[in-house]
């Protein structure tokens, strides 16, 4: 028996896919995005089937699916996109593992579809090399991540400040004392946090900026032989080698998009990744942490002694429940399940903070 969970999820995937095909510009990429609907659907009918049940118990697309429909209106498809490499990536993963587990022999099935989607581009003769490294730039940058980072963020300066600000209330009941710490906490964790991301950044563009500066040289030096190079990278891709070679011949035309091609496949530097600002990264994640750090203080404005740890807790309880159900977008598990657990941890988390606060407060008074 397949679980309806399992239908569910081909029938998600089905219907994101969809929607990418039909906001996709480009029709060659907009036929892969079809293509892997249709497989979508087919396993959805296949699993109904082993199930002993008709077609029209096929299930409509989830909340969880028409939820990240309106993140793309909103913020780009490419975010649905990200979801999507993550959930083929994840489905991937636990088939290995279990294949593992039981001993069983692995089979091509268990490749990710991110393999399929670039086989049916590689095959299609209507595909150019041009489209080929496209594609693949939108797969390796994709806004998935962006939005996950966004959550993360939020989840940080929430569960730290959380737990500090209840580590303050428990040794001293007084409402100074405890805004000055949460807002010195929010201050310093999202300074912290700033600044380790401008680093990040930063760091990563010089050392990339010289990997990319010697593949130019190679590229300016030696063309033939990176046309070659090129050529040989769409080969072990699976392309023939005539085509292979016509697309590589494409390529070189434009210097800048051999040499995009080139440091991405050789050195895995994706340069879209390089041409965001240190500074905007900084102050990106500064704002996340603080928007998630600033709900545990909020009452202690208005507020005082348990009233305020009361209303704090609750508060705190609410934005760790919508952070555990945002964190399904990527996961696909139930969001009960999901936002309950983030609470239990949270609350945990401040709870142990409190006590020892209390200890240490009582001890300093006696």
């Amino acid at each position: 028996m397949i679980s309806l969970k399992s239908i569910q999820t081909e029938v998600d995937v089905c219907y994101l896919y969809k929607i990418l095909a039909e906001h996709e510009e480009d029709e060659n990429v907009a036929h892969v995005f079809r293509q892997m609907s249709e497989i979508e659907h087919s396993h959805a009918l296949a699993f109904l089937a082993k199930n002993n049940l008709e077609e029209s118990h096929l299930p409509k697309p989830s909340g969880r699916a028409r939820t990240l429909h309106l993140i793309g209106k909103v913020f780009g498809y490419d975010y649905i996109l990200g979801v999507l490499l993550d959930t083929e990536k994840s489905v991937s993963s636990s088939i290995i593992k279990a294949r593992k587990q039981t001993g069983t022999k692995e089979s091509l099935s268990d490749t990710a579809h991110v393999t399929i989607l670039k086989n049916i581009l590689s095959n299609n003769n209507q595909v150019s090399g041009a489209n080929l490294a496209r594609f693949e730039k939108r797969h390796r940058s994709v806004g998935g991540n962006a939005l996950r980072a966004a959550v993360l963020g939020g989840n940080d300066g929430l569960v730290s400040n959380f737990s500090l600000v209840m580590g303050i209330a428990g040794a001293t009941s007084g409402q100074e004392e405890v805004l000055l710490a949460g807002m010195a906490g929010l201050l310093a964790g999202a300074l912290s946090m700033a600044l380790g991301e401008w680093i990040s950044v930063k760091s990563s563009q010089e050392l990339y900026e010289n990997q990319m500066q010697l593949e130019l040289e190679e590229l300016e030096t030696n063309p033939e032989g990176e046309q070659k190079e090129l050529a040989l990278i769409y080969m072990t891709k699976g392309i023939p080698e005539v085509q292979a070679q016509q697309m590589a011949a494409e390529i070189m035309k434009n210097k800048g998009q051999a040499h995009e091609m080139l440091i991405k496949e050789e050195l895995g530097i994706n340069p879209e990744d390089l041409k965001g600002s240190a500074m905007e990264a900084a102050v990106t994640s500064f704002l996340l942490f603080a928007i998630g750090a600033i709900i545990p203080v909020f009452p202690f404005f208005f507020w005082g002694g348990m009233q305020a740890v009361i209303i704090s807790t609750v508060m705190s309880a609410i934005g760790l429940f919508l952070i555990g159900a945002a964190i399904t977008l990527f996961t696909g598990k139930s969001v009960w399940f999901s936002g309950f657990r983030q609470v239990v941890f949270g609350l945990i988390a401040a709870a142990i903070t409190f006590g020892i606060g209390k200890w240490i407060g009582v001890s300093v008074m006696g």
